[in-house]
Order: structure tokens, then C-alpha cells, then sequence
């Protein structure tokens, strides 16, 4: 495999080198990570950092390069998302484009072959792989769906119907903190009912899903409490408004990589259904202050 390539595939190579040695590091920082409570992944991990060197020694036999890993950012995601998640969006990141894989059949068909069975090896693998945390995903949904659902509604409502910040991040934290604690104890009611063993755990993760819900959607009015001009209530709204959009897009993304699902159609339906009901809610709120005689 010498260094004879065409110029338009040797970018491609660069590239493809960069993330077979950013592999090789992240994948063995994972398996670091997973070798107390799963052996078992960090074996696997283990398999795959030792796989992508492999690939990385290919290209750099071709390329001539010998380059430096860069994974800070990925790191982080690890800690933050799992290694599922950066497991599998490192994976479609390294596929090479359908136009460049047959132009490396044709220039350096070796390294086409051994890549294509690596690659194929390297499916295998992290399909065997099992990460804690996605067994609960139901769980997540459930408070993330409970939360912007209920939460955009009732603080919509009350938004429209006090304009103050102060008295609607009050309304807020009791309304969330309380549905946060109901929520939890109905998942684990439901889950104990049906015999699963770890009814506690899911709690606990609808329980997590829903009060950070709860603390994003908050916020804004927090920060606007001590703010002087008029409409700061508005801003708060607006700015609640878009940190919906905006989780419900992340969570999406996160499920859509994780578990190689659909985005799009489910980001659809779960922003509209929480903007609906933040509409309703609206209507609510002003009908109940006009009707009620509030005046804040």
C-alpha cells in the first residue's frame, strides 16, 4: 500500500485517519470507564480501541501522516450522554462516502478489502454492547413528555394570568417539585405492579427527566424576577419557549443516535403537542383572570 493515491482521496484518507486514531483514544478511555461496573463493555470497547489503531496504521502507511488524537469534546459527551450515544455517532462519522470507498477499491484495493471486513467486524461488536442507562429510556421519556406537557401548560396559564416573574418561578418550583414527586411515585406504583425489579431505578430516572424539565423551564422567570423594564414577564415566556423547542430537540437527537431511530417525526409530534397545550393553556389563563377578577 504505498503512498500513491490521487489528491482528492488523500483528503478523504487525512480525515479517515484523524478519526481512526480519535477511536482508538476515546474508545480506551470508555473501556477505563466501564471496567469496574461491566467488564464485559469495557472488554469490548477495549476490542474496538485496539481495532481502530489497526485502521489507523492503514492509513497512515497510505497517507505518510502520523497524527495526534483530539477527543476533549468527546470525552465530556461521554461522561454527560454515555458511551452508547458517542459509540454510535463516531461510527456514522467514519463511514466514507460511497464515491471515495470505490475510489479506494480502485487505487488501493488491499487496503478496500481489509477496511470493508474491519468495518463489518467492528458492527458486530458494538451491537454487543449494553449501556445501563437506555434500558430506562421509557422511563426518560415518560417524565421529559409529563414535564413539557404539564409544565409549559401550567406555566403559560399562569403567566398570562399574573404577569409577574416572581409569583409565576414560585408557581413553578411548588407545581414542578410536586408533580416531580408524584410522578416518581406512580412510575414506581406502576413498575412494582407488574413485577420489575428495578421499579426504584426507573423512578428515579422519570423522577431526574422531569425535574431538570422543571428547572429549565423555570429559569428564565428567575432571571427575570428583579428586572425593572414592563413585558419582562414576556421575555421570560419567549425564552421558556424556545428552551421547549430546544430540549425537546435534544433528547430526540440523543434517542434518534442512541437507539437509531426516527427524528424527525417524533420531534414533530412532541413539539406540537407541547405547544398546543401551551396554547389552551393560554386561553385558560385569561379567561380564569378576567372571570376571577385577578389583578397582579
Amino acid at each position: 500500500m504505498e503512498n500513491t493515491i490521487s489528491s482528492i482521496l488523500m483528503k478523504q484518507a487525512l480525515k479517515s485517519e484523524q478519526d481512526e486514531i480519535n477511536g482508538t483514544i476515546i474508545y480506551a478511555f470508555m473501556s477505563k470507564r466501564e471496567m469496574k461496573k461491566h467488564p464485559e463493555n469495557a472488554k469490548i470497547l477495549a476490542q474496538m480501541s485496539a481495532d481502530e489503531y489497526k485502521h489507523y496504521l492503514m492509513w497512515k502507511k497510505i497517507t505518510g501522516k502520523d497524527l495526534k488524537a483530539k477527543v476533549f469534546f468527546q470525552k465530556i459527551l461521554v461522561i454527560i450522554l454515555g458511551f452508547t450515544f458517542v459509540v454510535k455517532s463516531m461510527q456514522k462519522g467514519e463511514k466514507l462516502g460511497q464515491a471515495s470507498y470505490e475510489k479506494l477499491k480502485e487505487e488501493v484495493p488491499d487496503a478496500a478489502i481489509m477496511l470493508d471486513d474491519e468495518r463489518r467486524h467492528e458492527k458486530e461488536l458494538y451491537g454487543m454492547l449494553d449501556e445501563e442507562r437506555l434500558h430506562y429510556v421509557g422511563a426518560m421519556v415518560l417524565g421529559l413528555n409529563d414535564a413539557l406537557v404539564e409544565l409549559t401548560g401550567a406555566i403559560t396559564g399562569v403567566t398570562f394570568s399574573m404577569m409577574n416573574c416572581r409569583y409565576i418561578a414560585l408557581t413553578g418550583i411548588v407545581t414542578g417539585i410536586a408533580a416531580t414527586l408524584s410522578m416518581m411515585a406512580s412510575n414506581y406504583l406502576a413498575e412494582s405492579a407488574e413485577g420489575h425489579k428495578d421499579a426504584f431505578k426507573s423512578s428515579v430516572y422519570t423522577g431526574a427527566a422531569y425535574l431538570v424539565t422543571v428547572a429549565i423551564l423555570v429559569l428564565p422567570y428567575i432571571i427575570f424576577i428583579n428586572y425593572t423594564g414592563p413585558n419582562g414577564y414576556l421575555f421570560a415566556f419567549i425564552i421558556m419557549i424556545v428552551e421547549v423547542i430546544l430540549e425537546i430537540g435534544f433528547f430526540n437527537f440523543y434517542i434518534a443516535v442512541a437507539q437509531e431511530k426516527s427524528f424527525f417525526k417524533h420531534f414533530i409530534v412532541m413539539v406540537a403537542i407541547s405547544m398546543g397545550v401551551a396554547a389552551v393553556s393560554y386561553g385558560i389563563g385569561l379567561l380564569a383572570k378576567y372571570t376571577l377578577g385577578i389583578n397582579i
